[in-house]
């Protein structure tokens, strides 16, 4: 039961792990990890697809990210999760390690180091409003500047994640002092990355890409900026579901306070 760095040709069987767990199968997630992160899976014993998976993302010489923690129900409670987690957290060097987890998940990290430094509440719906006529649909030819607001703001070079946005997702909008994304996941369309100079911008990109997808969106909300919590709750956004973000090995970079909607919980 030795962890290996997994390929495209497992994608399936990552679907069938998430779906044991009760989670979404979620393809076209999956497929984004493994072109930007290191996806790493234990065999199952039993020949029957993988027994536990691990992702790591990592951002310039700073940053990582750990997602996709899943182990297979008849293997729980048998060491997997940890040694998986020990893996890439040896792959990941002394760069900043961040993580969103579950009540249940939560005590494995803090034994691996981790730290809970704010909540995230996961909240989907139908958006209620009208257009900001503050934001325009963005182009290849905005990517530049992206890339710069970007960097800026989270204090690592995302690039890479960033130029796969216009062919992975759904819209991406530009507003003076900030850019926002949504994608298509299984159930509904999820709203993030959102980067803005203030929650008046913030707001405005939300509220527009929202409009734009139609249907359920997702929101994953950092519980610190009440404020916004409450406008998103008053425009058909709730059904809140709580997570934690820890970090491990140092602080953050960049600057939380213009980092509004991570691009995924997955990454950050």
């Amino acid at each position: 039961m030795t962890p290996r760095r997994l390929t495209l040709a497992d994608l399936d069987d990552c679907g069938r792990l998430a779906k044991d767990r009760g989670w979404l199968p979620e393809r076209h997630k999956w497929a984004l990890l493994f072109e930007v992160g290191e996806v790493y899976g234990i065999d199952a014993p039993d020949g029957d697809g993988l027994a536990s998976t691990t992702v790591l993302t990592r951002y310039g010489a700073g940053h990582a990210v750990i997602s996709m923690v899943l182990t297979a129900s008849r293997y729980g409670r048998r060491g997997l999760a940890r040694d998986l987690m020990a893996h890439a957290l040896a792959q990941a060097g002394d760069r900043v390690v961040s993580l969103h987890a579950t009540e249940n998940g939560r005590p494995l990290y803090e034994t691996l180091g981790f730290r809970t430094v704010g909540r995230v509440a996961k909240r989907t719906g139908v958006f209620r409003g009208e257009p900001s006529g503050r934001t325009r649909a963005a182009t290849e030819t905005d990517l530049g500047e992206i890339v710069a607001m970007d960097a800026e703001v989270f204090g690592t070079d995302r690039s890479a994640l960033l130029r796969r946005m216009f062919a992975f997702g759904e819209q991406v909008r530009i507003a003076e002092g900030g850019f926002g994304h949504c994608w298509r996941n299984d159930d509904n369309v999820v709203v993030g990355p959102v980067v803005a100079r203030d929650e008046e911008t913030a707001r405005a990109l939300i509220g527009d890409l929202a409009l734009d997808a139609g249907g359920e969106v997702r929101l994953d909300l950092d519980l610190a900026k009440d404020e916004l919590v409450r406008w998103a709750d008053g425009h058909g956004i709730g059904s809140p579901w709580e997570v934690s973000l820890m970090v491990r090995g140092g602080v953050l970079p960049g600057d939380r306070s213009r980092q509004y909607l991570p691009f995924m919980q997955a990454l950050g």
